[in-house]
């Protein structure tokens, strides 16, 4: 017999158990002799990571479909394992190293920091699997791959020689992201853009020569607005110090304001005076002539619009910064370096490599901190009058007495503050106070500094071509299917590929060098040599990007380079399923390299599961404190509550997921509704029956649940073939919930309470044959409870054979429409009652009477055969039939037929026409004040993307709220 109260914490890990035990999850379970395979490749979680809602998330769709094609006799194979997670497990070593007061990285070497980090690796490797165990992932955990495992590290290895020999990788230097706290480039998906406080500086590049010109502005009709003679150009920029490293002035091609000095040089208004650097005035597309003064600084080694912009025009890009974001000293003093660099002004030819050695930073400067570097550069250009300026009555301009920062924001301009006793200026330096978007690390939590490095490179332009037609021609497809835009979006405008690391953990580059500088690049160091015939060689420092490993999941993991059985048998893998934000990291590069080196595309189909944000809408952040762990959610709810809540809310196209402990909650109260069916039904002799055949039963209500059964696994199957999750899951809900549990079982009490032995036995065999299609057909998205359930229902009835996650999946076998209509014609005349109950407000205990008027011969014998239901289960007090329907009642239509309640006498009419009218009345303001809110552009365009979300789904409830009320209000306007 059942437990009373279905327990999670117990049965879940149990039968966890029980599945590993039976090895039932590895390639090939279940399946049919000859059966097609299927194969999913998990997208690998850090080594050192913990399962977090997005992780939740998306591997309980992985498992929903791995175990639903299981069930359907499919060969299949859900491939796991863990990524070495490169700059954050180097963090997490180095963190604990200083926590244990362990001699530092630098300070034991390389070789024992791998060794250390390798050893730590196998303190946490196992946490984030054990996880994704508790989610009931049911991975062939016997094949986990990782990262950085012999077969890998063999697969990487020969990927990078052969692309390097075919001239696809190379070593390059070009602008790159890069953190000064790890001293590494990073990728774009490691750099967080950050809205913080910034300001923009406004300075004077002064003309060469004392030159002038006529500077006019004019306004929308060419009428002129301003007229004088300048000896100067004016920027605008965020980031002072970097002024040092400019290259060149640009301006728009039509701006007429500066064409006269367009060609001419001007001087960086900052280092010594006399040994100030020219630079040119040039023309380009990028600077926008309405923005600021329309003129823009280049400083191609430290921006990536410079970059572009000093590419096209062969402009020297000069890098101002160490590895540590500290202003640089090395090099020769400043006067002989800026020579160099003035000589490339005058026609100087040199190299980019030539350029990158000449240290252009004051040597009053140099190791300077960055920030420390940029007040430096402001105070001076502001002492010798090279800021520009505003009056100070300017309007924007406040003044601060007594103490306060060096620096205050007052509106538009930020001023020093007023000393007291002291006279204000003539005017005041141009600083402007404004929002700036700024890149941080990740990791780090430092601001990255753009920076021209040599790196190692691969040419993804070239690999992209057949990634895109691949999905152009629908060889893959991405759902839903607006991420194809965003994928050609990445492919079409793709940039060289930054592969190198400056780390020491991961997979080191398989490169080295001679005396002399000349690369061999080779599988191993004794072939490196041998190619070298002998020499002394060193080995290139860098490691890989863990993206480049990653970039070869689907097929390294199953073996390759080698020809295994289970590369020919598993790849093409079928379904990828991630988040959209990596769409062009892993994605697109698995494409790439699949198609490269498999000749064929790596999955036939990748679906972009949703962003979980909390219950408010709002994305989960530690500094928010709106983290949910799901761990935590499974302690509580269990984990099939944790997945049915999670997959139920799965919508394509919709970007975000709500999670909560209600959603949750949500999904226990499903658990326990469906034990407690199971533990009714077995209470009431409900057990399986041998060679039970549903197209044999006679009694209506049987077949009409055995043909709604068939509904329910169609509806359920064609919703997974469709990767349309919260339909399967909605689908299974309403069938065991409202039709199996609330009706069938309701309807079935007075025949398992009656005399009539063959009806009783039909019935308990039928309930006993239904509940064990809904445990198959729930079995994907709630596993454990299903698996449960169908072994404890064998105790009072025959037992199944074997694992329910091993079970055929189901298939319709009744199709009974008269017994389907005869039964959902009950079901919604008892419910169209109800519903008229609740809306009219009549109390639980009031009987009324039904009479039924316009009824067909049909509806007539339906209303006999079943008036006891309708009297039981509508709380009626009689059913009658009628030509008219009687004054003061409400009607329904249902079928031909209308159904009449009298209500007078039953509620107090006028107190709920008042009730309704104030409750519409609150609803329509609601509505109104929500929809002035989402027509304004500035708001739907500002605002984040989970609140303008929010204030939708609150319209839309508000209004399905009101409809039910006018729809109450209609009612009574009919009675009265």
């Amino acid at each position: 017999m059942l437990d009373k109260t279905y327990d999670a914490a117990s049965v879940e890990p149990r039968i966890y158990e029980t599945w590993e035990k039976a090895e039932a999850f590895k390639a090939g379970a279940g399946a049919k002799e000859g059966a097609a395979s299927f194969s999913i490749v998990i997208p690998p979680p850090n080594v050192n990571g913990s399962l977090h809602m997005g992780h939740a998330l998306n591997n309980t769709l992985q498992d929903i479909l791995i175990r639903w094609k299981r069930m359907q006799g499919f060969d299949t194979l859900w491939q796991p394992g863990t990524d070495h997670a490169g700059i954050a497990l180097q963090i997490a070593v180095e963190r604990q190293m200083a926590e244990r007061n362990e001699p530092s990285r630098t300070e034991i070497g390389r070789k024992a920091f791998v060794e250390r980090a390798w050893r730590y690796k196998g303190e946490v490797g196992s946490a984030i699997i054990a996880q994704l165990k508790r989610l009931g992932a049911s991975c062939d955990w016997s094949r986990e791959r990782f990262t950085m495992d012999e077969g890998l590290s063999e697969a990487v290895r020969k990927v990078f020689v052969d692309l390097y020999n075919e001239g696809l990788i190379y070593k390059s230097k070009r602008l790159v992201n890069w953190d000064p706290k790890m001293e590494t480039a990073i990728s774009d998906l490691e750099v967080e853009n950050v809205e913080t406080d910034g300001h923009m500086w406004h300075f004077r590049y002064p003309l060469a020569g004392g030159a002038t010109y006529e500077y006019v502005e004019k306004d929308e009709d060419g009428n002129v607005t301003l007229r004088e003679t300048r000896d100067y150009i004016s920027i605008a920029t965020t980031r002072p110090e970097t002024m040092l490293g400019d290259g060149a002035v640009a301006v728009h091609p039509d701006d007429e304001r500066y064409k006269p000095i367009i060609g001419k040089l001007c001087e960086i208004p900052v280092g010594p005076k006399e040994h100030r650097r020219l630079i040119p005035i040039i023309t380009d597309e990028y600077p926008d002539p309405d923005f600021g003064s329309g003129a823009v600084k280049i400083t191609g080694a430290h921006d990536f619009n410079d970059y572009g912009v000093a590419q096209r025009n062969k402009i020297p890009m000069y890098r101002l910064m160490d590895t540590r974001g500290a202003m640089r000293a090395d090099g020769a003093p400043y006067v002989e370096e800026a020579a160099k660099a003035q000589a490339i002004i005058d026609g100087a030819e040199m190299t980019i490599q030539e350029v990158d050695l000449i240290n252009i930073v004051p040597d009053d400067l140099r190791g300077l901190d960055r920030f420390e570097a940029r007040k430096r550069v402001i105070e001076q250009i502001t002492a010798e009058g090279l800021a520009v300026t505003v009056p100070a009555d300017h309007p924007d301009v406040a003044w601060m007495k007594g103490r306060a920062p060096e620096w205050t924001a007052l509106g538009r301009a930020v001023v020093r503050p007023l000393e007291e006793g002291s006279e204000a200026p003539e005017r005041l330096p141009l600083v402007e106070s404004k929002k700036i978007m700024q890149p941080f690390g990740d990791r780090s939590k430092v601001v990255i500094e753009p920076m021209l490095t040599d790196q190692w490179f691969v040419d993804a332009k070239t690999l992209a071509a057949p990634a895109l037609k691949a999905v152009q021609d629908g060889t893959t497809k991405l759902i839903p299917g607006n991420a194809d835009k965003v994928y050609f979006n990445w492919l079409n405008d793709i940039q060289p590929w930054c592969i190198s690391r400056q780390l020491w953990w991961g997979h080191q580059i398989p490169v080295w060098y001679d005396e002399d500088g000349k690369e061999y690049c080779a599988h191993s160091e004794e072939e490196a040599v041998a190619m070298a015939g002998g020499k002394v060689l060193t080995r290139d420092e860098d490691v890989l990007d863990t993206w480049f490993s990653s970039a070869l999941w689907p097929f390294s993991t199953l073996g390759w380079p080698n020809k295994t059985p289970e590369l020919e048998r598993y790849y093409k893998t079928d379904v990828l399923i991630t988040g959209l934000d990596i769409i062009f990291f892993w994605v697109a590069r698995m494409m790439m390299q699949g198609l490269h080196f498999m000749d064929e595309v790596p999955f036939h189909t990748v679906y972009f599961n949703s962003i979980v944000v909390d219950g408010k809408g709002k994305k989960m952040s530690k500094s928010t404190g709106n983290v949910i762990d799901p761990l935590d959610l499974i302690g509580r709810f269990g984990a099939d509550a944790t997945r049915f809540a999670l997959a139920s809310q799965e919508v394509q196209a919709r970007r975000m997921l709500r999670m909560s402990d209600q959603a949750a909650e949500g999904g226990q109260r499903f658990a326990t509704k469906l034990w407690n069916a199971a533990r009714f039904a077995e209470m009431n002799g409900c057990a399986r029956a041998d060679s039970f055949d549903p197209a044999a039963t006679s009694h209506t209500l049987n077949r009409w649940i055995a043909t709604e059964t068939g509904r329910c696994i169609t509806e359920v199957t064609a919703a997974l073939e469709d990767f349309r999750f919260n339909d399967a899951c909605g689908a299974v809900y309403r069938f065991t919930w409202n039709t199996f549990c609330d009706w069938y079982l309701e309807l079935a009490k007075p025949i398992f309470n009656g005399d009539d032995e063959a009806a009783k036995a039909e019935t308990r065999a039928t309930a006993a044959w239904a509940l064990d299609e809904i445990l198959k057909v729930l079995h994907p998205i709630m596993p454990f409870l299903t698996e449960e359930l169908w072994e404890r229902l064998g105790d009072e009835g025959n037992a199944q054979d074997g694992l329910l996650m091993l079970a055929a999946w189901p298939e319709a076998k009744v199709s009974d429409e008269d017994a389907a209509g005869e039964i959902n014609w009950l079901v919604d005349l008892i419910s169209e009652i109800r519903s008229v109950r609740a809306e009219m407000n009549i109390p639980a205990g009031a009987k009324v009477s039904v009479i039924v008027t316009g009824a067909s011969e049909q509806t007539k014998a339906r209303l006999k055969t079943h008036e006891s239901a309708i009297l039981r289960l509508a709380r009626a007090e009689t059913v009658s039939l009628a030509d008219a329907a009687p004054s003061g009642a409400a009607q329904i239509i249902v079928g031909e037929a209308t159904i009449c309640l009298p209500l007078a006498g039953v509620i107090d009419l006028g107190a709920e026409k008042t009730r309704l009218q104030k409750e519409a009345g609150k609803l329509e303001g609601e509505i109104t004040k929500i929809e002035k809110k989402l027509s304004n552009p500035a708001f739907v365009a500002k605002a984040p993307e989970e609140v303008v979300d929010g204030e939708r789904e609150k319209v839309a409830e508000s209004k399905e709220k009101l409809e039910k009320v006018q729809t109450a209000l209609s009612r009574l306007a009919e009675i009265g």
